[in-house]
Protein backbone atom coordinates (compact mmCIF):
# COMPACT_ATOMS: atom_id res chain seq x y z
CA UNK A 1 0.00 0.00 0.00
CA UNK A 2 1.39 3.44 -0.94
CA UNK A 3 2.59 5.07 2.84
CA UNK A 4 2.04 8.27 1.74
CA UNK A 5 -1.59 8.03 2.57
CA UNK A 6 -3.38 7.13 5.70
CA UNK A 7 -5.36 4.37 4.82
CA UNK A 8 -8.87 6.34 6.09
CA UNK A 9 -7.84 8.94 3.14
CA UNK A 10 -8.30 6.00 0.74
CA UNK A 11 -11.03 4.34 1.95
CA UNK A 12 -13.88 4.44 -1.08
CA UNK A 13 -16.36 5.89 1.44
CA UNK A 14 -14.11 8.77 2.09
CA UNK A 15 -13.73 9.22 -1.40
CA UNK A 16 -17.02 8.78 -2.20
CA UNK A 17 -17.80 11.41 0.35
CA UNK A 18 -15.28 13.97 -0.43
CA UNK A 19 -17.01 13.67 -4.15
CA UNK A 20 -20.02 14.13 -3.09
CA UNK A 21 -18.96 17.09 -1.09
CA UNK A 22 -16.42 18.39 -3.20
CA UNK A 23 -16.73 17.67 -6.84
CA UNK A 24 -13.40 19.60 -7.88
CA UNK A 25 -11.50 17.72 -5.61
CA UNK A 26 -8.21 16.39 -6.75
CA UNK A 27 -8.45 12.62 -7.67
CA UNK A 28 -6.52 9.92 -5.42
CA UNK A 29 -6.34 6.18 -7.24
CA UNK A 30 -7.41 4.04 -4.57
CA UNK A 31 -5.97 0.89 -5.78
CA UNK A 32 -2.94 -0.19 -4.08
CA UNK A 33 -1.57 -2.02 -7.20
CA UNK A 34 -1.20 1.74 -9.49
CA UNK A 35 0.06 5.51 -8.12
CA UNK A 36 -1.53 6.92 -10.62
CA UNK A 37 -3.88 9.48 -8.83
CA UNK A 38 -3.18 13.15 -9.29
CA UNK A 39 -2.74 13.96 -5.42
CA UNK A 40 0.90 14.92 -4.65
CA UNK A 41 2.64 11.97 -2.62
CA UNK A 42 3.66 13.71 0.39
CA UNK A 43 3.11 17.30 0.46
CA UNK A 44 2.62 19.35 3.64
CA UNK A 45 3.55 22.43 2.13
CA UNK A 46 -0.36 21.60 0.61
CA UNK A 47 -2.26 21.11 4.24
CA UNK A 48 -3.34 24.20 5.89
CA UNK A 49 -2.52 22.76 8.70
CA UNK A 50 0.95 22.31 7.92
CA UNK A 51 2.08 25.50 6.17
CA UNK A 52 0.38 27.81 8.24
CA UNK A 53 -1.87 26.97 11.43
CA UNK A 54 0.18 24.23 12.94
CA UNK A 55 3.02 27.11 13.99
CA UNK A 56 0.65 29.87 15.72
CA UNK A 57 -0.77 26.96 17.55
CA UNK A 58 2.45 25.28 18.41
CA UNK A 59 4.06 29.25 19.63
CA UNK A 60 0.37 29.94 21.66
CA UNK A 61 -0.03 26.25 22.94
CA UNK A 62 3.39 24.76 23.23
CA UNK A 63 5.71 27.46 24.57
CA UNK A 64 5.60 26.10 27.87
CA UNK A 65 5.75 22.20 29.21
CA UNK A 66 2.40 20.57 30.17
CA UNK A 67 1.78 18.20 32.71
CA UNK A 68 -0.23 16.22 31.24
CA UNK A 69 -2.15 14.64 27.80
CA UNK A 70 -5.50 16.56 29.16
CA UNK A 71 -3.50 19.86 30.03
CA UNK A 72 -1.98 19.83 25.93
CA UNK A 73 -5.12 19.59 24.33
CA UNK A 74 -7.06 22.53 26.67
CA UNK A 75 -3.99 24.76 25.79
CA UNK A 76 -4.24 23.75 22.40
CA UNK A 77 -8.18 24.12 22.05
CA UNK A 78 -7.99 27.34 23.72
CA UNK A 79 -4.77 28.49 21.23
CA UNK A 80 -7.07 27.35 18.09
CA UNK A 81 -10.03 29.46 19.29
CA UNK A 82 -8.29 32.32 19.99
CA UNK A 83 -7.03 32.11 16.14
CA UNK A 84 -8.67 35.16 14.51
CA UNK A 85 -11.03 33.75 11.54
CA UNK A 86 -9.35 36.04 8.89
CA UNK A 87 -5.97 34.09 9.50
CA UNK A 88 -7.45 30.97 8.93
CA UNK A 89 -9.98 32.55 5.57
CA UNK A 90 -6.17 34.11 4.64
CA UNK A 91 -4.22 30.67 5.23
CA UNK A 92 -7.41 28.70 3.28
CA UNK A 93 -7.30 31.45 0.50
CA UNK A 94 -3.71 30.98 -0.39
CA UNK A 95 -4.18 27.38 -1.16
CA UNK A 96 -5.15 27.72 -5.30
CA UNK A 97 -1.69 30.04 -5.16
CA UNK A 98 0.43 26.99 -2.99
CA UNK A 99 -1.25 24.53 -5.69
CA UNK A 100 -0.33 26.17 -8.45
CA UNK A 101 3.51 26.77 -6.95
CA UNK A 102 3.77 22.93 -6.58
CA UNK A 103 2.86 22.38 -10.07
CA UNK A 104 5.56 24.77 -11.37
CA UNK A 105 7.82 23.64 -9.23
CA UNK A 106 6.72 19.81 -10.68
CA UNK A 107 5.72 18.31 -7.22
CA UNK A 108 9.35 19.70 -5.72
CA UNK A 109 10.15 22.03 -3.11
CA UNK A 110 8.19 25.22 -4.11
CA UNK A 111 8.74 27.63 -0.14
CA UNK A 112 11.55 29.81 -1.43
CA UNK A 113 10.22 30.23 -4.93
Amino acid sequence: MDSSFAPSHKAIATQDLIRDIFPEAIEVDISSKRNNGEWPANSPDLNVLDYSLWSILEVEACSKPHQSIDALKKSLVKAWNNIPQGVIDRAVDDFPKRLKKCIDAQGGNFEDK
